[in-house]
């Protein structure tokens, strides 16, 4: 059966946006997005492919459609009527007998004689041949299964040995995960049998509650209310004690207030919790949603307001250091300043020509903002226009972040780039690009000056769909370690506040906590969903991580 590639179906796509003259109309579309599956369009795509496969067949002689399939090509399906398709197998089998050796002619007369004598019976021959054919590579291919299988089981048996003989082994082994071209990555600290860097059970807390993916969580400055937003149209407040984690804390929990982003269930579709950021203080709680509304909740869940001018959904969202003002950025290409004590907006920025994917404050009344335009504005509260421009990604920047100093701004893009940037230059100061594939995050370490670790070096880790987080020094503008320890794209990453170690996240189910010293993996958790993201508290005591199967963990993680 014919398969079509992701570049064709990619391509047959644009052109039809292209003519029909249709741009980025989706959030106007009147469609419920919940009703299509992902994926959609591929499958539907592949359906017809298959349906015109089956009529191409219909008035052919052979019995055997594969062979026929093999000489088109999905395209050929697309734009050729069933006669045409017909007209192209017949031709290419043709040409196919005529450039077979000639020695072989004799033979293949015979064949042919033979099969206009008894063409039934010989070609149920040939069904049988070709059915016993499979049934042996079956069995082989089982056969192996089995055996690899064997292997597995044996591995952690021999592992455990090893431990005994070396107490160094277990940390060797976890430091080498993913290193091996051949070895799956993480394969000892996933197994079934529990070893040390793996973490128990008993040290983790499952919060059950949302009823779809959970996106985003963030901790409190003040240390125990934990902050999660999900695809449900709710935030839930968590309170989380400071003892060890051995629990799973149900939704009708009294530690846990949930902050509903809709009065009734009809529109709920359009309510995604899509970014949530607390004060410096702790006290409040922004809230970012896909319906294009800002909200501000106090600790307690009551809603304090609700900021209501975006015309599209909302990506990020910061408050700024002196918790006067918050920063929103949206899918409708503009960055807001709210004014949090009347609740109205100060300034709208409208700079970009494409959506606004993040933002990020450098002081209390300047800020960075980038989008899929492939640029990234510096803007100041007053300003008409912004007081800087960086060019230089060659596709939509996912993320920007200010160094604590202020003085440096990162980004990442879906170039597969990471750069540095000073506002003393136009041009980036350093352009690392040893990712393989699209960047989706980055955070800096809160070491260096500005932090209060100053006598440490400053680094920035980036998190990407080919599967790695890599650590970058700064100053050398050089890779300082790749930690390939994921098999699936890596969504969140998030340095300890003594900056020791790195927590990620990935869709591989994994979370990771790193040695960045030793850039080995110290600590690993496997849930039952993707992650997409991850985050510490303020005592480095504990991690949070938000899941696609609706539930947040709480991961103590005392080294």
């Amino acid at each position: 059966m014919i398969s079509i590639t992701s570049a064709e179906l990619n391509y047959l796509v644009f052109r039809y946006l292209h003519e029909s003259g249709y741009e980025a109309g989706i959030n106007k579309s009147t469609i419920d997005a919940n009703l299509v599956p992902p994926g959609a369009l591929v499958t539907f795509v592949q359906k017809g492919i298959q349906y015109l496969e089956l009529e191409a067949n219909l008035s052919n002689d052979d019995t055997d459609m594969d062979e026929d399939f093999q000489f088109l090509q999905p395209l050929d399906l697309i734009t050729k009527d069933v006669y045409e398709l017909q007209k192209i197998i017949k031709e290419k089998k043709e040409k196919l007998q005529k450039d077979k050796p000639r020695g072989k002619d004799k033979a293949n007369a015979d064949h042919v004689r033979d099969h206009e004598r008894e063409p039934v019976k010989e070609r149920e021959k040939e069904k049988q041949q070709r059915e016993k054919d499979r049934e042996r590579d079956r069995e082989r291919v089982e056969k192996n299964k089995e055996k690899e299988k064997r292997k597995e089981k044996e591995k952690p048996h021999k592992d455990l040995m090893d431990l005994k003989l070396s107490g160094e082994k277990e940390t060797t082994r976890c430091e080498e995960n993913g290193k091996a071209g051949d070895l799956e990555p993480m394969e000892i600290c996933t197994s079934s049998t529990s070893l040390p860097c793996e973490i128990p059970s008993c040290d983790v807390v499952v919060l059950e509650g949302h009823t779809s993916e959970v996106f985003v969580c963030a901790w409190s400055p003040e240390g125990s209310l934990l902050a999660s937003g999900s695809g449900d149209s709710t935030a839930r407040i968590w309170t989380i004690g400071d003892g060890p984690c051995n629990s799973t804390i149900p939704s009708g929990h009294p530690n846990v207030v949930v902050l509903k982003h809709l009065k009734s269930r009809a529109n709920e579709k359009s309510k995604d919790v899509t970014t949530l950021d607390w004060n410096g203080e702790g006290t409040l709680l922004a809230t970012g949603s896909y319906d294009g509304q800002a909200r501000i909740w106090n600790r307690a869940g009551e809603l304090v307001s609700t900021l209501n001018k975006h015309r599209g959904p909302i990506f990020s969202l910061k408050w700024n250091k002196k918790g006067d003002y918050l920063l929103s950025g949206s899918v409708d290409t503009t960055a807001i300043v709210w004014d949090v004590m009347s609740g109205e907006w100060k300034q709208q920025f409208e700079f970009h020509s494409g959506p606004t994917l993040d933002v990020d404050w450098r002081n209390n009344s300047s800020f960075a903002t980038c989008s899929t335009d492939n640029v990234i504005h510096v803007c100041k509260i007053g300003e008409n226009r912004p007081v800087k421009t960086f060019s230089g990604h060659q596709s939509e920047v996912n993320a920007i972040k200010w160094d604590p100093s202020g003085f440096l701004l990162a980004s990442c893009s879906d170039d597969n780039t990471a750069k540095i940037w000073s506002t003393k230059q136009d041009g980036c100061l350093h352009d690392f690009r040893e990712h393989g594939k699209e960047i989706y995050t980055i955070r800096w370490s809160p070491t260096g000056p500005g932090t209060s670790n100053p006598n440490k070096q400053l680094l920035l880790a980036s998190a990407s769909f080919d599967s790695t987080v890599k650590l970058w020094d700064v100053e050398l503008g050089r890779l300082l370690h790749s930690l390939n320890g994921h098999r699936d794209p890596v969504y969140s990453v998030a340095f300890s506040p003594n900056g020791e170690y790195l927590a990620s996240g990935s869709l591989d189910k994994c979370l990771n906590i790193w040695s960045v010293k030793e850039a080995k993996i110290v600590r690993t958790y496997t849930g039952d969903g993707g992650i997409f993201e991850v985050c510490w508290d303020k005592e480095g005591n504990k991690v949070a991580a938000c899941f696609a199967n609706n539930v947040v963990c709480v991961l103590d993680i005392r080294m």
